[in-house]
């Protein structure tokens, strides 16, 4: 399973969003332009990060984005699968039943008995894990692992240089 670059960067920029004081709103260009990534697709991202309700835009030359809700109250599964959307990872195409040895219709319903699959049911279990961590990890607690690997130093830096390009 890959996800898109999007995810990553939707991440980061909720990340960043959870810290602005509110009624402050960060435009898109500033978000691209502090994580050096195009505006173009990030802009894709913030938009279905908004159609999710998890930041709202604002048009306007103080316009921008801001965090929707409480860090403490958004999972990264929903920033994810805003993102990505919500299929699953694994598309059984129960190619089981391709056998050649399977000759006839009764081998088949004799095979399938109704259940899922070994291959397709251990790949639907993964998928559940992932989403699972993700679910339960909130935004509120990525930052807190964000300030465990950054400096106080750096992190100032970077709210001066984002107040430098939104003032």
């Amino acid at each position: 399973m890959k996800l898109g670059n999007q995810v990553e960067w939707g991440l980061h920029c909720m990340e960043l969003l959870a810290r602005v004081p509110d009624g402050i709103y960060i435009p898109t260009k500033v978000l691209a332009k502090f994580h050096g990534i195009p505006k173009e697709y990030l802009s894709k991202a913030m938009q279905a990060l908004a159609s999710a309700n998890l930041i709202e835009g604002t048009l306007g030359p103080k316009g921008g984005y801001r965090i929707a809700r409480s860090p403490s109250k958004i999972s990264l599964l929903e920033i994810v699968e805003a993102i990505e959307g919500r299929k699953r990872t694994f598309n059984c195409q129960e190619i089981r039943f391709n056998n050649p040895c399977l000759q006839n219709k009764e081998m088949k319903k004799e095979t399938k008995k109704g259940t899922i699959c070994a291959v397709a049911r251990t790949m639907l279990q993964a998928d559940e894990a992932w989403r699972k961590v993700l679910s339960e990890k909130m935004l509120s607690e990525l930052i807190l692992d964000v300030d465990d690997q950054v400096s106080e130093e750096i992190m100032s830096l970077s709210q001066q240089w984002i107040e430098n390009e939104i003032f």
